[in-house]
């Protein structure tokens, strides 16, 4: 068989170059002793997901701790799970947790001496060598239709044997000349497949650089290289692009175990060498009594878009990421908890062997903390920048008024108090947390403890004596006349000797008042409250909840 002819009438592709071309376009980087090269590799399928996220953080903490180089590329050889918008979503998701990549797909002010970094647009590289590979034999077109392969794995399963198209069901495996060149004249769609020189009943040694030493199967499958669309599939191209990107370390889900006997072998016939290979553990979650990996269907916290919509902080994210990614980190974060990420030394052989177990609960007790960090102007700043995003048209009004915003988020976040509050999880949950400090969203049920009568006479009796002017002890002592005159007890101690004598305390008083006020029942201090709401609004306030009783 003439398979130099062969080759260039199944890959028609005038543009392919010598393959010491493609070397010498794509030298190895320069870089320091010891630096690798690591990458992420999303597909443009519109979701992208907190195992992207896993894995990113651990790839760009390894590259940039070792003085190397991270790249983006986008994987979109497969057209039909394609989605409009996609790559957008993945780079506004990758920004919004500040993870940093040196060249790639559209980074911009990157040298991208590399690319391009989408792979349908290295077509060229792609055809180049699966031309190579028919030349040497080791690829062969396959005119199987669907029908046919469908046929052949219910066949495999009826006898119980292993799936695929491999020795005696790769029906196209051993076409004569003839055979191939009459499928063509009848223009028959046809695949490149890889003639696999492996066997099943050989096994392979391989070290993992997070699980250790391993054993495989060596694959024995023609899988396809070259689809009908002259598009390569995902094993194909990746080995390639990982070579001329000079890819040194890939971090990946542990899912991609079962493929790596193909990638194994794809390296060896391309004569290329294999970049070193982490496959990391699967993200769980506890449901109910059983534990299991989150799913996409089942789990929303599985979704990017799910943080940057709730409106999580990103350190906050990654300060989690990281407690999963590396055995040792939780120990450091708590002897450095306002340190840069960057300084702590990532590693490794500190990644987990086995699932890591996703704690929604525990992610949100480390968003209040770092929460509580933040200055209000910074807080200003993060509560803004969700709302102009994903909030009402009464929510981004919130931050019209930046001074009035500030006293709110300063009492909120007890800011110069004695103890920092955390009383916001999300951006989300703190916009709605202060909506009763605005006329427009203040939306109070007044779900009051006592009768009416009683909730009347305090809130009338307060409201005769307020004035915008007091501080807290003034303000308190008011409170305090106000529950003496209703028959409350003014003095705990006395209440808890004999509760029987009294209709409640001045707490519950000055609960109906904060009921009033805001329509909680747990608020930060009430006469700060209102005295940023002012002495109008306060007012205005104390008639409305008149008014219904």
């Amino acid at each position: 068989m003439d398979w130099n002819k062969l080759a260039d009438v199944l890959v028609p592709d005038e543009n392919v170059k010598p393959l010491e071309y493609y070397e010498e376009l794509y030298p190895a980087r320069d870089l320091p002793q010891g630096a690798q090269v690591t990458r992420l590799a999303p597909s443009p399928t519109g979701f992208i997901h907190l195992g992207n996220l896993f894995v990113a953080i651990a790839n760009e903490r390894i590259a940039h701790q070792s003085g190397g180089t991270m790249y983006l590329r986008i994987e979109d050889t497969d057209l039909k799970r394609k989605v409009d918008g996609a790559v957008d979503a993945v780079k506004n998701a990758l920004r919004y947790f500040d993870i940093r990549f040196d060249e790639g797909a559209e980074i911009e002010g990157a040298a991208n001496n590399y690319g391009p970094y989408y792979q349908r647009e290295r077509a060229e590289i792609y055809h180049a060598y699966v031309k190579d590979l028919i030349k040497r034999g080791l690829a062969y077109p396959c005119f199987c239709t669907e029908d046919e392969l469908s046929a052949l794995r219910e066949k495999q399963t009826a006898e119980k044997k292993i799936t695929g198209y491999y020795g005696e069901y790769a029906a196209c495996r051993n076409l004569t000349e003839e055979e191939i060149y009459a499928n063509l004249a009848a223009k028959k769609p046809y695949v490149i497949r890889l003639r696999s020189q492996g066997s099943a009943e050989n096994k392979l040694s391989f070290r993992d650089e997070i699980k250790g030493d391993i054993t495989v199967t060596e694959n024995d499958q023609d899988v396809v290289i070259l689809k009908s669309d002259g598009i390569p599939t995902y094993h194909f191209a990746h080995a390639i692009d990982d070579h001329f990107m000079r890819t040194t370390v890939v971090i990946r889900g542990e899912e991609w175990l079962a493929s790596l006997p193909i990638h194994i072998e794809l390296f060896d016939v391309l004569g290329f060498r294999r970049p070193k290979y982490g496959h990391n553990c699967s993200l769980q979650k506890i449901d109910g009594e059983t534990r299991r990996k989150l799913s996409k269907r089942k789990d929303p916290e599985l979704s990017l878009e799910f943080y940057r919509q709730e409106g999580y902080y990103a350190r906050a994210v990654k300060v989690y990421m990281l407690t999963l990614l590396n055995s040792n980190f939780e120990e450091w974060y708590m002897k450095n908890p306002d340190k840069a990420l960057e300084e702590f030394k990532f590693s490794i052989n500190k990644m987990g062997k086995s699932g890591a177990l996703f704690d929604l609960n525990k992610l949100n007790d480390i968003s209040k903390n770092e929460l509580a960090k933040l200055s209000a102007e910074e807080m200003f700043d993060f509560l803004a920048a969700w709302a102009n995003e994903f909030g009402t048209d009464a929510q981004k009004a919130y931050f019209a008024d930046r001074e009035y915003m500030l006293k709110i988020l300063n009492l909120c976040m007890g800011i110069g108090g004695k103890k920092r509050r955390k009383d916001f999880t999300t951006a989300k949950q703190a916009v709605e947390f202060i909506a009763y400090f605005f006329d427009e969203t203040f939306a109070p049920e007044y779900a009051y403890r006592f009768d009416k009568e009683t909730v009347k006479k305090v809130i009338a009796g307060f409201k005769a004596v307020y004035d915008v002017a007091d501080d807290n002890s003034a303000w308190f002592e008011k409170v305090k006349g106000v529950a003496a005159e209703n028959g409350f007890a003014t003095d705990m101690k006395a209440y808890k000797a004999n509760p029987e004598n009294y209709p409640g305390s001045v707490s519950d008083v000055a609960e109906m008042l904060r009921v009033a006020m805001t329509g909680l029942t747990n608020t930060p201090d009430l006469c700060t409250i209102m005295q940023i709401l002012g002495a109008e609004r306060t007012v205005a306030r104390l008639d409305k909840a008149l008014a219904i009783l």
